[in-house]
């Protein structure tokens, strides 16, 4: 099975309080509508980190500061098996522009359960809710 390494940016309002966290609705494919962390593929010679600044900056004109690792989820999907490294991140500059994303949404830990997860962030909700404030 194909596996393919992306990164995810767990964008929250703060580094140091994790209050709320901001989402987003895939615009397109098989899962359009459901929710995702932004973020994408790791191109050749970049480390995970400097793949999320890329990435965001593409999908939401912002620039932001990466932290710590949340996790590594695994996922199979039918066609692919995933692997996303996925960080802590917090805006530096810039606001959060959609230029892929449907619709977007600051989420705080009671309102995780509030939107329709893609598959592979399911375990990923888990471990932020114990780590929000």
């Amino acid at each position: 099975m194909k596996t393919i390494k992306v990164v995810a940016a767990v964008i929250c309002d703060s580094l140091q309080a994790k209050t709320r966290i901001f989402a987003t609705a895939r615009g397109y494919g098989e899962f359009k509508g459901q929710w995702e962390f932004p973020g994408g593929k790791i191109e050749p010679g970049e480390t995970p980190q400097q793949a999320l600044v890329r990435e965001i900056k593409e999908e939401l004109d912002t620039k932001i500061k990466v932290g710590e690792l949340i996790d590594t989820i695994e996922y199979d999907y039918p066609e692919f098996h995933l692997t996303m490294d996925c960080f802590w991140c917090e805006v530096v500059e810039g606001d959060l522009v959609l230029l892929e994303a449907q619709e977007a949404r600051w989420l705080t830990k009671d309102e995780l359960d509030s939107v329709k997860w893609l598959p592979a962030d399911f375990g990923l909700v888990e471990i932020i809710h114990e780590q929000m404030c």
